[in-house]
């Protein structure tokens, strides 16, 4: 009986951790961007596996902050503003991906300005280099996690460090 029941609990989490892999047998992976360091790190089990440089929203324009989802990655993405619609290619402001959010209208993009990145310079959304994006678009997907975070935590320190990007990306300028 104890066999048996020891075998049931094997089972049990060998099916828990199959789920917790989508349909292409990745591992479940969240994003967490830090604000302040204008930096996405990807984590898979509360571990870093690649971190990034981000430009995020300018002061007019802020990232918003909180807990989203992925809905859509779109590759080679259509921008449609106030009437334009800007097709794939160079003058995209998307660039070469769109990872899209919970949070309608703000995503994880490329940029046609890669000298944004390191930069409070978007409308909210989080902008990288496109080989970057590309990058990320891979490793990720439809339901991972995205954690927004506007002020320093434990946490973005252990990730990021304890310096935040301000003092240099100023003294860059």
């Amino acid at each position: 009986m104890k066999r048996l029941a020891a075998l049931a609990g094997v089972m049990a989490m060998a099916a828990a951790e199959a789920l917790a892999q989508d349909k292409t047998g990745r591992p479940v992976r969240r994003i967490l961007v830090s604000i302040p360091d204008r930096k996405l790190a990807v984590l898979e089990d509360d571990q870093v596996v690649k971190i990034y440089r981000t430009a995020v929203g300018a002061p007019q324009s802020p990232s918003p902050s909180g807990s989203f989802t992925i809905v859509t990655q779109i590759p080679e993405p259509t921008w449609y503003t106030k009437g334009r619609v800007v097709p794939p290619g160079k003058a995209n402001p998307l660039g070469t991906r769109w990872i899209g959010l919970s949070k309608k209208g703000y995503g994880i993009h490329g940029t046609n300005v890669p000298s944004s990145i390191g930069r409070n310079a978007s409308h909210g959304c989080i902008r990288m280099r496109n080989r970057d994006v590309e990058e990320l678009f891979t490793m990720v997907g439809v339901g991972d996690a995205v954690e927004l975070v506007e002020e320093r935590t434990p946490e973005t320190e252990r990730i990021f460090g304890t310096t935040t990007l301000v003092a240099s990306a100023a003294s860059n300028e």
